[in-house]
């Protein structure tokens, strides 16, 4: 006769006994009742394939031995700027950010023109003083030279803190005017000859400047093409600045050509008043310069400006 079956292990969940015949899992918490062990081995080599049993072993690591050291400056790294797919070049700056980059570099040397013009025109009022002071009396060799010195190096500064904001003026003048077309969708009327002769030829001077601007601030706008611009008072008072200095700086240089003691305290009077129009000019262009630059890109939700011609009556 069979024996009967022995009874199952108590459950390792729950705790009960099994009745016996209950088969492998618990009838109370469907547990698995047989106990369970995993036990890891290292496979046989001779049932590996071949490609694995054929695999060289891993060396071991290098030990760690510091930074890599060079004998001389290492000549590779990574490209200045941000990633960029393969093949494709970095994008060439557009017209208005030429003019933003010119203003930001023209606006202080601008301010360095109008504070050395102004030493200068303080250093001739000088010895202008002086020259009255000496049809009387006696002058201080220490003050004589402390005057000329003041002159020399008031005149040479802002001569060339001027040539340096005129190179600058000039190649935003050209940017400006070529993003100012892009704006409205229209191509510029002057080349860049053009524009370039009438910013350095004498008398072209007095008018193509003026007109160029007035230009740029009637495209900037965005203006109709057809009309004739209007320049606006702050461009119209530096066009009268800008004629009056060229003008008065003409006069002063034949000027300086006749000789006498009338003439040379005459000429010490002539580049006072140029240097102080020189001032002037300065503060209004880098003014100005500012203003044109933020019409060629305003930003947005800034105060805009809207050139209106005539304002209809209401009946």
């Amino acid at each position: 006769m069979a024996s009967p079956p022995a009874p199952a292990p108590p459950c390792p969940r729950c705790g009960q006994q099994a009745p016996a015949g209950s088969g492998p899992f618990c009838p109370y918490c469907g547990r698995y009742l047989a106990a369970l062990e995993w036990v890891a081995l290292t496979p046989d080599p001779a049932l590996l394939p071949e490609s694995v049993r054929a695999r060289p072993a891993a060396p071991a690591p290098a030990r760690y031995r510091g930074p890599p050291r060079y004998r001389q400056v290492p000549r590779w790294g990574l490209p200045i700027g941000p990633w960029r797919p393969a093949g494709s070049g970095p994008d060439a700056p557009t017209a208005v950010q030429l003019a933003r980059a010119l203003a930001g570099q023209l606006v202080p040397v601008l301010w360095v023109a109008a504070a050395m013009s102004t030493i200068a025109a303080v250093a001739e009022v000088w010895r202008y003083v002086l020259l009255l002071i000496s049809r009387t009396d006696a002058l201080s060799p220490t003050v004589v030279a402390w005057s000329d010195s003041m002159v020399w190096f008031g005149g040479w500064a802002s001569l060339a803190a001027v040539l340096a904001s005129g190179y600058l003026i000039v190649m935003w003048t050209l940017h400006a005017l070529r993003a100012a077309a892009q704006r409205s969708g229209t191509v510029p009327a002057r080349s860049t000859r053009a524009v370039v002769l009438g910013w350095v030829m004498p008398g072209l001077n007095l008018a193509v400047p003026g007109a160029v601007l007035a230009e740029i601030e009637h495209s900037a706008l965005v203006l109709p093409p057809g009309a004739r611009p209007r320049p606006s008072r702050e461009l119209r008072v530096w066009w009268a600045l800008w004629g009056i200095c060229v003008v008065l700086g003409a006069v002063t240089v034949l000027w300086s050509l006749r000789t006498g003691t009338q003439a040379l305290a005459d000429g010490v009077l002539l580049h006072a008043w140029l240097d102080v129009l020189a001032a002037a000019t300065a503060v209004v262009t880098l003014r100005l310069v500012r203003r044109l630059t933020d019409l060629l890109e305003p930003t947005l939700g800034g105060p805009r400006e809207m050139l209106v011609s005539a304002v209809p009556a209401r009946a």
